[in-house]
Formats: C-alpha cells, sequence, structure tokens
C-alpha cells in the first residue's frame, strides 16, 4: 500500500492552510518588547506577500522577510538578526540570518547589492501577481501630477504629530490611527485612538527647527498636529497607539508595533505641509 504525502502546510498565497492550535499567551514580565511574537506576521501593504515586524535598536519598526537565509547569499551590509525580539542591523555570526523585506519586495526596484537574492525576488514577484490577479491585492494607484490646490492641506496622508516634546510621523491620517492591541477574538482592535469621547489635539503652526544638530531647512513654519496640550497620561496612550478601552487594560497584549517614526524634517520633507488643514471635509479641523 502506497502512502500518500502528506499536503502543503500553506496555501499558495503563503496564508496557513489550517488554523493554529490555539494557546494561552504571555508576555514576560523582562520581554525587552511588549509585542507578542505571534502578532508580528503581517503581509506587505505594496507587495501582499507575508512579512514580520520587528522594533529595532531605535525603536523604530523593521519589517523582515519571514524566513532565515544562507549568510553567505546575504551581503554582509544587508544582514539582520532578531534577539530578544529586537531587529538588529547586521548579522550574529551564525551562518543564517534575516533579510529586509525592501530588499526582496516586488513593488520597489530591485537593489543592486544583492544580485544573488534575484530567484527568491522573482517567487515573490509570481506570488504578488496571483494575488493582483486573484482579486486579493490592490493594483498600487498610478501616480498623478497632484492633487488639486488647496487638496493637499485638507487632510495629511502622513501628519506630523507631537507628544510628550516629541515630533513623529504618522503612517495615516490622524482620525485613522487604529489601535495596536488584540482582543479577547486574538484579533487586532478595531477601534480608533482618536474617539469621539477622547480628547483631541490642535493644529497648529510651528518653526521647521533643526534636528538632532542638522541645520534647518529653508521652510519657516510647517503645520503639527498638537497634543502637547493634552495630560500627561492621554499623551502616554497615544504615545502606546491604544484605544481608551485598552488603555485602561495595560494586561492586554499588542498585536502589531505602534506606526510611529520619529520625524525628520531632511528625510521627510515631503511630508512637510505649510497650511492648516481646512475645516471642509470633516466639519472641524481638530483632528
Amino acid at each position: 500500500m502506497c502512502s500518500s504525502p502528506s499536503p502543503s502546510a500553506r496555501r499558495w498565497d503563503g496564508s496557513r492552510a489550517s488554523g493554529p492550535q490555539r494557546r494561552s499567551l504571555r508576555i514576560a514580565p523582562d520581554s525587552a518588547s511588549r509585542l507578542l511574537r505571534c502578532g508580528q506576521t503581517s503581509h506587505c501593504r505594496a507587495c501582499g506577500n507575508a512579512v514580520e515586524w520587528y522594533l529595532g535598536g531605535d525603536d523604530r519598526p523593521v519589517q523582515l522577510h519571514p524566513h532565515e537565509l544562507p549568510a553567505i547569499l546575504v551581503p554582509e551590509p544587508c544582514r539582520w538578526h532578531v534577539s530578544r525580539g529586537i531587529a538588529h542591523p547586521a548579522g550574529d555570526g551564525s551562518s543564517w540570518c534575516r533579510l529586509a523585506h525592501a530588499l526582496l519586495c516586488p513593488a520597489h526596484p530591485a537593489p543592486s547589492a544583492a544580485p544573488q537574492l534575484s530567484e527568491l525576488r522573482r517567487s515573490l514577484a509570481v506570488r504578488t501577481r496571483r494575488l493582483l490577479d486573484a482579486g486579493v491585492l490592490a493594483p498600487s494607484a498610478t501616480p498623478t501630477a497632484g492633487p488639486p490646490p488647496g487638496e493637499a492641506s485638507c487632510r495629511p496622508d502622513r501628519p506630523v504629530v507631537q507628544l510628550l516634546y516629541v515630533r513623529y510621523l504618522a503612517s495615516r491620517p490622524v482620525d485613522e490611527i487604529q489601535c495596536v492591541a488584540q482582543t479577547r477574538h486574538r484579533i487586532r482592535c478595531t477601534a480608533a485612538v482618536l474617539s469621539p469621547s477622547a480628547l483631541h489635539g490642535v493644529w497648529t503652526m510651528v518653526p521647521v527647527s533643526a534636528h538632532c544638530g542638522q541645520l534647518a531647512l529653508p521652510s519657516d513654519v510647517m503645520a503639527v498636529y498638537s497634543l502637547s496640550a493634552l495630560p500627561y497620561q492621554e499623551q502616554l496612550r497615544w504615545r502606546a497607539q491604544r484605544c481608551e478601552q485598552h488603555a485602561a487594560a495595560p494586561t492586554a497584549g499588542d498585536l502589531f508595533v505602534p506606526d510611529w517614526e520619529p520625524f525628520d524634517p531632511l528625510r521627510h520633507h515631503e511630508h512637510i505641509r505649510t497650511r492648516l488643514p481646512t475645516h471642509g471635509r470633516r466639519g472641524h479641523g481638530t483632528w
């Protein structure tokens, strides 16, 4: 009697063929990151392939390829390793290493630093094409000549937010920033950080000051969503990117890393807005 081969554990799009066994998860008190390890798996918004998120040494989110690769195939400057939930941009001396997803993402131009990874990059591109053909992944929008006059200042896609005396670049509009906590159904909370009952910040014009010893830019002022007038605990809630319900439940784990990115006026100059958002779209200008 011939035994039939066992079916693959994953479908053609990379998702699991069967749901993982549910188990109780706990966060170690001495963990360097409060992020639940099983909650770091996600999908790239540009290509749809699986990725894993980690916190870097500078507290910035890092997007890594979900599988380890032989270190001999990856150039030394492109190697990453993970230690205690923190991603470090260097090898750990072993024969295996991690790789940043940006080097493999089919939605970005192929880098010349690692031509030996072209085969893996090609396989991800094939999967992206199948996701597009199946309608699972929406095609990226074609860049246009620019928004109509005044439209860009109406609702910044990536606003600059000031809280705890630090400026951050948000990944989405202020009213769409989503809570990162895990619910009882083991999914990400769908509530927004800026709820109708929460204290709102204000849009204000501030000088484009130097950052980390850099020279000031030619622009004089920029639009910033300021939370500085809010109570300290409320600013901590924003920094942790939690809704009001999960802010009162500190034992709930984080299912995703916060979207905050320290604002650098030189690196993020294209997100600088020199006009305040208008009041016409949402009915008020406090978001």
